[in-house]
């Protein structure tokens, strides 16, 4: 008798909310065991109880969690997919008066924080035949904006770990994807970019539809139920309204 084929299996960053949370939601409904880590435990044990993923509190900015996390994940079984998705923009101020700091958080979170979760987890993909690295960048890492230096440059950086990644892998089986969203309302993103300041963060997404984290999760879950020989190397997705980062439709007031 045949033994029934195990569950594909994946890790998924940032997963406390937004993004990152849907996509633990999507792949859980689509058959996977889903391992959610993110920083606030109480987020996590939420996530949990609503989804029955596995969940582990871990900051990927710090060696020594991402360390743990990776042992947590080991114990658990094979890997097939990391979904990179951690990660934030804080400020929109001109190059001039940019707060270095800022900017410092940004690279630790968005490139640092996914290069050393995507070092950590090759050799657990490899270790049963291969998977899939997705890493969640931004349409900001395809095009600059006043006031958007940061976060364009942290982008675009993760961007190349992706690029070059799929070029160093050339031949094995392990496929490197991008996804690219455009403006996503989701609670927290533009929240958290101006310090809390409720009304710039609406203002970001008023007079016209953007995406919301489901239809980024759904782009996720896709690029992976591809067949084995198919990588999709750079997937955009935009609101329809959203022609560039700079060019938005919106109605008038």
């Amino acid at each position: 008798m045949t033994a029934p084929a195990r569950a594909r299996r994946a890790l998924v960053t940032g997963a406390s909310s937004g993004i990152g949370a849907a996509t633990v939601r999507r792949l859980v409904a689509d058959g996977y065991d889903v391992v959610a880590t993110a920083r606030r435990e109480d987020r996590l044990a939420s996530l949990a109880d609503e989804t029955g993923a596995t969940t582990v509190a871990a900051d990927v900015t710090h060696a020594d969690d991402v360390d743990r996390l990776m042992a947590a994940v080991a114990q658990g079984g094979p890997l097939d997919v990391v979904v990179n998705n951690a990660g934030g923009a804080f400020g929109l101020d001109p190059v001039e008066s940019a707060d270095l700091e800022q900017w410092r958080a940004m690279y630790e979170l968005n490139v640092l924080g996914t290069l050393r979760v995507t070092q950590a987890a090759l050799p657990l993909l490899r270790a049963d035949g291969g998977g899939d690295v997705v890493i969640v960048t931004s349409t900001a890492a395809h095009g600059a904006y006043p006031g958007g230096a940061g976060y364009t440059g942290a982008k675009a950086a993760e961007r190349m770990i992706a690029t070059t990644l799929r070029q160093e892998l050339v031949g094995e089986p392990v496929r490197v994807v991008e996804i690219a969203p455009g403006a996503v309302a989701t609670e927290e993103f533009s929240l958290v970019r101006f310090g809390g300041d409720r009304e710039r963060a609406d203002a970001v997404y008023e007079g016209y539809e953007p995406l919301v984290a489901d239809d980024v999760a759904d782009a996720i879950a896709w690029t992976v139920s591809r067949p084995a020989h198919v990588n999709v190397d750079l997937l955009v997705v935009r609101p329809v309204a959203q022609a560039t980062n700079t060019v938005t439709a919106r109605r008038p007031r």
